[in-house]
This record gives C-alpha cells, structure tokens and sequence, in this order.
C-alpha cells in the first residue's frame, strides 16, 4: 500500500461523511413536508422549524464551505 492511498481513503472518508450529513437534513426536511403534503403554502409549526433549523444548523456547522454563514 503506498503512502498517497492512505490519504485518498481519508479524503474519500471525509467526503462520505458530509454527504451523510446532508443526506440526513434532507431525510428530515423531506418528512416535515410530506407530513404537510398538499398543494396549499407550507406553513410550519414551531416544533418543526426548530427541527429542520438544527439539523440545517448542524450541517452547515460541519461544513468546511460555509465558514462565512451565519445563523
């Protein structure tokens, strides 16, 4: 094994792992919706704005893209 395949592991490792992240805040995003599901606006609870606002925050906290947002 050469020294430049440990680091392509760790890399690829690190990517899988922000898109679990993202996959994960989509999951939760898309079953509030389906819960509200219908063709009327979308009006959120406040138990369900607060869910899908931390998981968006925890997403965006781990993601190395978006130092510069804050919440």
């Amino acid at each position: 094994m050469q020294p430049w395949h440990l680091l392509v592991y760790a890399l690829t490792s690190w990517v899988n792992r922000k898109q679990q992240l993202a996959i994960g805040y989509l999951k939760t995003e898309k079953g509030i919706f389906r819960d509200k599901l219908g063709k009327k606006r979308m009006l959120l609870n406040d138990n369900e704005f607060r869910r899908r606002l931390y998981n968006w925050r925890s997403l965006l906290r781990k993601s190395p893209f978006n130092k510069n947002i804050s919440v």
